[in-house]
């Protein structure tokens, strides 16, 4: 497996090891193209990229982290990743899934980063899950080899235009809930003789966003593309986690039930010979907060293909755990909570952390900071202040007993207490975030610093030997 260094350029790690080097020209092992990720290290830096100060410019990615730049040598406000973090995430959820006997097609629309993507499908992802035909077209130019659409296809140029680029080197199966979403394809395509979408039937539930509200509502749509000319039916699926928000009791007995409902469906598709003949199967759930009740209730769908049976996977579509965080899905993930967490299953590891400079403090216990919703997520709660240092790049302390009251467009509300707590025009505050979904829409560039673990230990003196050092510049394509 690669390391998240995929650009090409030659920065060493932190115990000076070098973490990756190019790949071969016209390589394509990985269900990506990787001379497309590699040819990101030579795009050149200039003003649209935020992340980065003035002196950057010019020099193309790759040189600039080849160059041994550190965290003091950027400049706020910023968003970093963590590469020993998500490294170990990816590692973990691929051990589980492989212990569960599940594939994974983790959602590309949390980071719609294919240097990322790359690193997911190297550690065994099955695909990536993307969200509308924009994506899509993002996921071909990069190269996808399989493309999960979690959504249905109701525009014709995206329509048209995925009849016409899908193809061996471009597989994508998206889904359908209604039957007019089946008549509205199979009109579209009617000038298109010889061109099949694969699609599977979307199971939702009431209250739920999309999805067919009910099993016999499914077995009719999945009879209409059966009869269809342009559609075959691969799969059955949803998502769970429009139905609920939290991990009490009764939230889970709802992502019970309705998983029940997509088993029951697929079971009925399969009685009554509703499935494409020859197609290997699909059955499809799972965000980032109940995989593990998706596994306990559809794990047992999966079926070895034999003469008379065919190929059945079971496919999870978590986005978040590769960057995790420290809000949400913190509190929600399974290896955080309930059986995972009591079997031993370690937590994962928040990879993503904000950095904001005190530009204001006009009255005791309040900092006003140089961060705000253009960088920073807010949409599932509101950042969590840390540490504390007087530089960028330099010691930490962790912050007590404060917290961020709002946030503004371009600044963050820091509340503290003056009697115990002393922060100085200029001191920089490492936020915590929820959400990575709504964190990397929002930089075009991420910096990846080594390895974070140990913000306390960090002394600018020393930074291209310690976590603070950059070994990756995350592009990203919303």
């Amino acid at each position: 497996m690669k390391g998240l260094l995929t650009m090409g350029s030659t920065a060493p790690s932190s115990d000076g090891t070098n973490i990756s080097g190019t790949s071969a020209p016209g390589a394509n092992t990985s269900g990506i193209k990787d001379e497309l990720v590699d040819a990101l290290g030579a795009r050149e830096l200039g003003w649209r990229y935020k992340a980065l100060p003035a002196a950057a410019h010019g020099r193309s990615a790759g040189d600039y982290v080849a160059s041994g730049v550190s965290l003091a040598e950027l400049q706020t406000p910023l968003l970093t990743l963590d590469a020993a973090a998500m490294a170990a995430n990816v590692a973990h959820m691929a051990r589980w899934c492989a212990q569960k006997g599940v594939l994974i097609a983790p959602h590309g629309k949390t980071t719609m980063a294919p240097q990322m993507w790359r690193n997911q499908l190297e550690s065994g992802a099955w695909g990536i899950t993307l969200a509308n035909a924009s994506q899509l077209r993002v996921g071909h130019e990069f190269g996808l080899r399989r493309v999960m659409l979690a959504n249905s296809l109701t525009d014709p140029q995206a329509i048209t235009w995925l009849a016409g680029a899908q193809g061996p080197d471009f597989s994508v199966v998206s889904w359908v809930d209604s039957l007019q979403t089946v008549a509205l394809q199979e009109g579209v395509l009617a000038g298109s003789p010889g061109a099949v979408l694969d699609v599977i039937v979307e199971l939702g539930g009431a209250g739920g966003r999309t999805g067919v509200r009910s099993i016999a509502g499914a077995l009719e749509i999945a009879r209409a593309i059966r009869a269809a000319t342009h559609l075959r039916l691969v799969g059955v699926g949803g998502y769970e986690g429009s139905l609920a928000h939290t991990a009490d009791v009764a939230d889970l007995a709802t992502v019970g039930g309705y998983l029940s409902g997509v088993k029951e469906l697929h079971e009925q598709l399969l009685a009554e010979g509703l499935y494409a003949p020859g197609a290997e199967l699909i059955v499809t759930a799972g965000g980032s907060a109940y995989f593990d009740d998706v596994v306990n209730v559809l794990g047992s769908c999966r079926a070895e293909a034999t003469d008379s049976s065919p190929q059945i996977d079971v496919i999870i579509r978590s986005g978040a755990y590769m960057v995790h965080d420290d809000g949400f899905y913190r509190g929600i993930s399974p290896f955080a909570r309930g059986g995972e967490a009591a079997a031993g299953q370690a937590p994962f590891a928040s990879a993503m952390h904000a950095w904001a400079r005190v530009v204001s403090q006009p009255e005791p216990g309040l900092a006003i900071l140089d961060a705000g919703k253009r960088d920073l997520p807010v949409d599932e709660g509101l950042p969590e202040p840390q540490m504390l240092g007087t530089t960028l790049g330099g010691p930490l302390e962790t912050l007590h007993g404060a917290s961020i009251s709002a946030v503004n467009d371009q600044h963050c509300f820091l509340r503290f207490d003056p009697a115990t707590t002393t922060v100085a025009l200029g001191d920089v505050v490492r936020l915590g975030l929820s959400h990575p979904c709504t964190a990397f829409d929002k930089w075009t560039l991420i910096p990846v610093l080594a390895n974070t673990a140990h913000p306390e230990t960090a002394h600018p003196e020393a930074a291209n030997s310690n976590g603070y050092q950059l070994v990756d510049l995350i592009h990203t394509f919303f």
